[in-house]
């Protein structure tokens, strides 16, 4: 009998998924537990193995394309099977299998019943665009830019715009064709998932009624499908009555932006290039689509040469200039997250300074067996690992009716990725040798800057390490990682002038930095860690015993 295998939900988050590859094709045996396919979500790529065994007689999301969570994604079943039953009704199998879940065939069938009785107000062809829900976490996007303007035609796959959200800057796609009628975001403007973002249809239809009553419309949706989830990358049609004297929007095409003003027409790649060669961006003038400055007209930037004639007469000719640039959508999620352990959690910190002589000749001797790489870090983070077994305390969650004390010991290392920060888990960090521990960390920090951790690898943590001594950061302090109760800052090892055994001589020392959460951590919990810490630190072979 056949089988309809949905989208699974790979994450307690996750919405949604992409299929980034198929690993069998129509007519190949199944058997249980093969992969049959890898699932993208906005953090990282996933294998789905079967559960059933049979023939794959159906693919319904193809390479590339999106879809939610619990929607057709394959059926299996016998060989030669009819399956056209299931292909015509595909939520109605689901339902006669599991009667329980009927919630989302019903909004979908609220949602028809509301869009039928408008469809008529709608011009024959015309499709409406909403922001897309691009990220598990996305409440709004930004229009980077639009790659397409107001009367071009749009073929299905083409890219419209490039959709900036708290995850990354990412190309939104087309599904449809027709001619773009209607922008309805500016570049460089912000508007919620849902919210109009374009309209597409017959050349020459008048859409001003339609993006009018735009809003009217979607609340009569919403009212009426409150669990509904939009698609990510899918345009969603919607139909919206029309009002009485309506008034008129007429639709403009993106007008070029002056490259001296506060906000430009640049590309994000083209961004990230000249922020990386240090060039100011309203230096740069675009060859791009209304002027719009792409990756050419920054490898092309020649700066251009000072004049001296009048550099005798000592007249000032400098101009004040400035650059405002858009909050991503990560930057807003992480000031969110960070405000909220900032001002809930009554913040303290306690400072440290170890010598490293003996970590210093510790790490040089243990690297000296063959395949063997361990660092400060790796030291560090086993040292607290082992000193948190001790105090429990600071390895304690606050909640509201009560403190959660962990036995168990899994610590989060931040890892800086491009344009904000992640916390992969290092779990039960006290049991990992050190060049476990190394390889654990160096894999989450590749991993993570290509957007590769699973939800899972970062989750969980009881206790963070954010280390700023690559950078030649001495010492500072950090906030706190919720729901955590202390994080440790950790500095560059300093050589300067010590006093040992009454004698000044050279030295190594490093500075840290306890962050403590007064609620769950007194201070002088604290300062018991940091001296059970300074143990395994100044003596790292301690660690070994």
């Amino acid at each position: 009998m056949a089988i309809i295998v949905n989208m699974p939900r790979l994450s307690d988050t996750m919405e949604e998924g992409t299929v980034a590859s198929w690993l069998k094709k129509v007519g190949d045996k199944v058997e249980e537990g093969d992969i049959l396919a890898e699932i993208e979500t906005d953090k990282a790529t996933m294998e789905f193995e079967s559960f059933n065994e049979g023939t794959l007689l159906h693919i319904g999301v193809q390479e590339g394309e999106t879809t939610m969570v619990d929607e057709l994604l394959a059926i299996i079943g016998d060989e030669g099977e009819d399956i056209s039953a299931l292909l015509a009704n595909p939520t109605a199998a689901v339902e006669e299998a599991t009667p329980q879940e009927t919630t989302e065939e019903t909004t979908e069938n609220v949602v028809e019943a509301v869009t039928e009785t408008s469809s008529t107000d709608i011009p024959e062809g015309v499709i409406v665009v909403t922001m897309p829900r691009l990220s598990d976490t996305m409440e709004e996007g930004t229009v980077a830019s639009w790659l397409k303007n107001v009367g071009d035609t749009v073929e299905e796959g083409d890219i419209l715009a490039e959709i900036e959200t708290d995850k990354a800057t990412m190309e939104f796609e087309s599904f449809n064709e027709g001619t773009l009628l209607y922008i309805g975001l500016q570049e460089g403007e912000s508007a919620n998932v849902d919210d109009l973002l374009a309209i597409i249809g017959p050349a020459g239809t008048d859409v001003s009624a339609v993006a009018a009553n735009f809003s009217a419309g979607a609340t009569a949706v919403e009212e009426a499908t409150p669990q509904e989830s939009p698609k990510a990358t899918a345009p969603v049609i919607k139909e919206t009555p029309k009002a009485d004297a309506a008034p008129v929007a007429t639709p403009v095409a993106v007008a070029p932006v002056s490259n001296t003003t506060g906000r430009l027409h640049i590309s994000p790649l083209a961004r990230k290039m000249a922020d990386d060669k240090g060039i100011a961006l309203n230096q740069l003038v675009g060859s791009g689509e209304n002027g719009r400055i792409i990756k050419r007209d920054v490898e092309n930037y020649t700066p251009a040469a000072v004049s001296t004639a009048s550099t005798a007469k000592f007249v000032p000719t400098g101009q004040e200039d400035f650059e405002e640039i858009k909050n991503s959508q990560m930057r807003k999620t992480i000031a969110k997250r960070l405000g909220e352990s900032k001002f809930t959690a009554p913040h303290y910190y306690l400072n440290v300074e170890f010598d490293m002589d003996n970590a210093m000749a510790f790490r040089a001797q243990y690297n000296t067996v063959p395949d063997t790489k361990i660092s400060f870090n790796d030291i560090i983070v086993k040292a607290c690992a082992l000193a948190l077994r001790q105090h429990p305390q600071v390895n304690s969650q606050w909640f509201a009716d009560r403190m959660k004390l962990n036995n168990h010991v899994h610590v989060g290392v931040a890892v800086a990725v491009e344009d904000g920060l992640v916390v992969p888990v290092v779990r039960f960090a006290n049991e990992q040798s050190l060049p476990q521990i190394g390889v654990s960390v160096r894999d989450f920090a590749g991993r993570a800057r290509n957007k590769k951790l699973t939800p899972q690898e970062m989750d969980g943590s009881t206790f963070t390490v954010s280390n700023l001594g690559m950078f030649g950061i001495e010492s500072f302090t950090s906030i706190i990682n919720q729901p955590n109760s202390a994080i440790l800052s950790v500095g560059a090892i300093v050589q300067k002038p010590v006093v040992k055994n009454g004698q000044i001589v050279v030295g190594n020392t490093i500075k840290l930095t306890l962050a403590c959460d007064h609620r769950t951590v007194d201070g002088a919990t604290g300062a018991q860690f940091l001296q059970t810490l300074k143990g395994y630190v100044e003596n790292p072979v301690t660690m070994l015993v």
